[in-house]
């Protein structure tokens, strides 16, 4: 770790920030497609759970922020079973389930889709091996 980052105590990500342009949307979309648990809304802001990180949907406050977001990985149980439940939901799918690096104790798998902003978002799942 670096002195920066050990001087200013740094332990891990509270809050990462998705822009959108139709707010009721996204917010359904992370909801209900998804099956985020929505913590609590704002004005012009809605806020869920991800698994102890909080993603915060919202406007872009200037214009240079008005752009596609970062590519969130989204880890799954069943890589398989949760690619299905998103066609079923008609989510864009930009790559289906791919081995995209096999480790030493774990396949790490992947699917891209987008989310209904039209950000590119991925499911990840490290399926372990079987000796």
């Amino acid at each position: 770790m670096s002195s920066a980052a050990s001087s200013l105590g740094i332990k891990n990500i509270g809050q990462i920030s998705i822009i959108v342009h139709d707010l009721a949307r996204a917010t359904a979309f992370y909801r209900d497609t998804l099956g985020l648990p929505l913590l609590f809304t704002a004005p012009n802001l809605a806020f869920f759970d991800c698994g102890g990180v909080r993603l915060m949907l919202g406007h872009a406050e200037t214009p240079e922020l008005d752009h596609p977001s970062s590519i969130l990985y989204f880890r799954v149980p069943d890589l398989n079973v949760a690619h299905q439940r998103l066609v079923e939901a008609g989510v864009q799918i930009v790559a289906p389930p791919r081995l995209i690096a096999p480790m030493p104790a774990y396949d790490l798998w992947m699917n891209a889709f987008r989310d209904s902003e039209g950000n590119i978002m991925e499911l990840m799942s490290e399926v372990p091996r079987v000796a």
